[in-house]
């Protein structure tokens, strides 16, 4: 029960409600003491009105009338000279005087609390203003006892009356909150569950309902979230089965590049001296495609495999990257390549995916320029200093369209080239991320694109358990 919402609801309502009616209570109290005293006032100005009428009262009537009154004594000052009074004996000395014509609300209080706390039998005194203005003042002494008694009673009558009016008070309450609050929270709970059952289930997805706005607003996050979470969902479930796919199919394409290049290998005995210059490269380009097959069987689980770093001069291998794709551009002449690569540039990395990255960036370059039908350059230039290694391929091509921009770098959907799968990018991105490094747009624009590739020169540090 202290754990639930309504329950915590019911306890705090409860609490809160007997701290006002304390707060009612004391000032009540002080009241009804008030109220009580003046009438002891008033019942002893209309018994020395009897004294007033005639001249003399026998004891017996005189002590009649002060017990009607409540009081011992009752002294009641008409002029500056004549004073009336009736009084009997006293059983103890005075404890304390009252003056009821000029407490503030604070004294009212404190004397009020005063005789609650206090349980000794004692006398006191109490001075006010003579109704109907019947004179300047009147005083009277009388017995605390029963003015105590009668505090403690209506003090309980009150006490028990605030216990009613909390109880109800907090009743409806609770009753309103498992309405208004608890109920519609338990049907966002029984919807999380049941939509958590089936996430690809479209159907299950909460519709916005809830009155309250701050619940209708998490009604309407949660429904986006839904939303993205079965859409994203049904994308991982297509790339699964597209992955399954392209393992089958890399494994029969991986048997036929054997083939090839056991073929190839016999080139290098041909006296062609063009065939000779070619057949490294050919066999190269098929041993690539044979890894890139083994490589693509593991796509079921959605990783590459980890970077086998090496310390690799990066010259001969951007020259290497350069070189096949100038073969692919043939006879298409209104491409330029450009190296700027030190000569003595070396960095560790893994050659086969360094590789691949380069040349899935310089291949987009080249299309990119291609496909404006103008003459173009592409460059590959590098760098180094304290923490990394850079390396930047840059394009005067007509610059990335802003759709790209936004999934540059996610499978699918980060395609540049009009018909491509947009995986090109993706992958680049996820094989520099192997290397501990990140590949960044540097800009696009209308006078061309540029890519950064960071690599880090220092290891990882490993983690203490």
């Amino acid at each position: 029960m202290l754990n639930t919402l309504s329950g915590r609801f019911l306890i705090l309502t409860t609490v809160f409600v007997m701290l006002a009616e304390v707060l009612i209570f004391v000032p009540s109290v002080a009241r009804f003491r008030q109220d009580y005293l003046q009438l002891r006032l008033e019942r002893a100005q209309i018994a020395s009105l009897a004294l007033l009428a005639s001249d003399s009262l026998d004891a017996e009537l005189e002590a009649e009338l002060l017990e009607n009154a409540g009081v011992y004594n009752v002294v009641l000052r008409r002029d500056e000279v004549r004073q009336l009074a009736l009084s009997s004996p006293i059983p103890e000395p005075i404890h304390a005087t009252y003056d009821l014509r000029d407490g503030s609300p604070l004294e009212l209080i404190r004397d009020a609390l005063g005789t609650l706390v206090d349980p000794q039998e004692r006398i006191i005194r109490v001075i006010g203003d003579p109704v109907q203005q019947g004179g300047l003042l009147i005083e009277v002494t009388m017995d605390q006892g029963p003015l105590r008694a009668e505090m403690i009673d209506y003090g309980l009558r009150i006490l028990l009356l605030s216990a009613v009016i909390s109880v109800v008070t907090a009743a409806l309450l609770f009753a309103a909150v498992q309405a208004f609050l608890v109920r519609p929270i338990k049907r966002v709970v029984a919807q999380i569950r049941s939509y958590a059952d089936a996430p690809e289930d479209a159907r299950r997805i909460i519709a916005p309902r809830a009155k309250l706005l701050e619940l209708r607003e998490a009604e309407t996050a949660l429904q986006a979230m839904e939303t993205q979470l079965t859409s994203a969902l049904r994308q991982k479930d297509r790339l699964a089965q597209l992955g399954s796919g392209v393992a089958k199919v890399s494994h029969d394409l991986r048997n036929i590049l054997t083939s090839a290049q056991l073929f190839a290998d016999r080139l290098d005995s041909s006296e062609d001296p063009l065939v000779k210059r070619m057949a490294p490269k050919l066999v190269g380009s098929i041993s690539r495609a044979v890894n890139l097959c083994e490589s693509t069987l593991a796509f079921g689980r959605a990783e590459e495999p980890p970077p086998q770093l090496a310390r690799l001069p990066l010259a001969a291998l951007v020259a290497e990257v350069l070189e096949a794709e100038r073969l692919a551009a043939g006879e298409d002449a209104s491409v330029e390549f450009e190296e700027r690569i030190p000569p003595g540039l070396v960095l560790r990395a893994d050659a086969e995916q360094l590789y691949r990255v380069l040349s899935n960036l310089v291949r987009n370059a080249r299309q990119a320029i291609a496909a404006t039908g103008r003459a173009g350059r592409v460059t590959v230039s590098a760098r180094e200093d304290e923490e990394a290694w850079w390396i930047s391929i840059a394009d005067t091509g007509p610059g990335l369209p802003p759709k790209a921009r936004e999934h540059l770098f996610r499978a699918f959907r980060g395609g540049v080239a009009k018909g491509g799968s947009g995986l090109g990018l993706a992958i680049a991105a996820e094989l520099v991320r192997g290397h501990g490094g990140r590949l960044d747009l540097l800009r696009s624009d209308e006078k061309g694109t540029e890519f950064a590739i960071m690599l880090p020169r220092s290891a990882p540090h490993p983690v203490t358990r």
